[in-house]
């Protein structure tokens, strides 16, 4: 059963849209879709701004769809930077299945298309959750300005043992070995991780960090944070406006 119904357990993608549907965000976006190698489409959004300093590709967490996650990027703007963020296949109005390769393909063409529009030293990549693993992976295929992840785990299948101690993750179909990519990232990093996060807990995410020994990195340990709240601490923000 689990191995048959795993992914309602990974992939909490919410309700499917319309390609009709028409997003309704208070900041100026475009919403474009971006064909794949295998013939499917993704669905993201750009938000845009008059004079940005650069862009951030903004890869979510697993639960919810753009609808969810185009307002809760939208504090990235304050930094004077546009943002991208993108629907994974088969949320929102993303096509396709899931597929863990592809997946991680679908991230590495979407990065392929903001770097036609801003050059690398312009491109912040920023991972939440399971979307730090897209993000990560994107950075050791590319060199963007920085790599930023919040709240990342070091392989699903320890998150999973975290979570649910009986689950038997050697059926797990899905790896996300976040681990394998992150000790061959070349360009600086950034981990914010809550002390009180139940979902990934910072001794994975300190496990991660110690893969990388690039001496710029850095490692942000928010001692009230959880796995929701890590973007309302003022050393979160004082550390990414020194980032950005």
């Amino acid at each position: 059963m689990f191995y048959f119904f795993q992914e309602q357990f990974i992939f909490l993608n919410g309700k499917k849209l319309n390609k009709n549907y028409q997003y309704q965000f208070l900041n100026t976006f475009n919403e474009l879709f971006i064909r794949t190698k295998d013939d499917t489409l993704i669905n993201a959004v750009h938000f845009k701004l008059e004079n940005p300093k650069g862009i951030i590709l903004f890869c979510h967490g697993n639960k919810g769809n753009l609808i969810k996650w185009g307002n809760r990027v939208s504090y990235l703007l304050d930094y004077n930077y546009e943002v991208i963020l993108f629907d994974y296949r088969n949320y929102g109005k993303s096509l396709g299945a899931f597929n863990e390769q592809k997946m991680y393909q679908d991230a590495l063409q979407v990065y392929q298309y903001v770097n036609t529009m801003y050059s690398e030293d312009k491109i912040v990549v920023y991972g939440y959750s399971i979307g730090c693993t897209f993000a990560t992976k994107i950075a050791e295929k590319y060199k963007p300005k920085h790599l930023v992840l919040e709240s990342p785990f070091y392989s699903l299948k320890k998150a999973v043992q975290k979570a649910f101690f009986l689950v038997p993750t050697f059926l797990l179909k899905y790896k996300f070995k976040t681990h394998t990519f992150f000790k061959n990232v070349q360009v600086p990093i950034c981990i914010f991780q809550g002390k009180k996060d139940r979902v990934t807990p910072i001794k994975g995410a300190k496990k991660l960090f110690q893969l990388n020994n690039n001496p710029v990195n850095s490692f942000i340990t928010l001692e009230e944070g959880t796995h929701h709240n890590i973007r309302t601490f003022k050393l979160y923000k004082q550390k990414l406006q020194e980032i950005l």
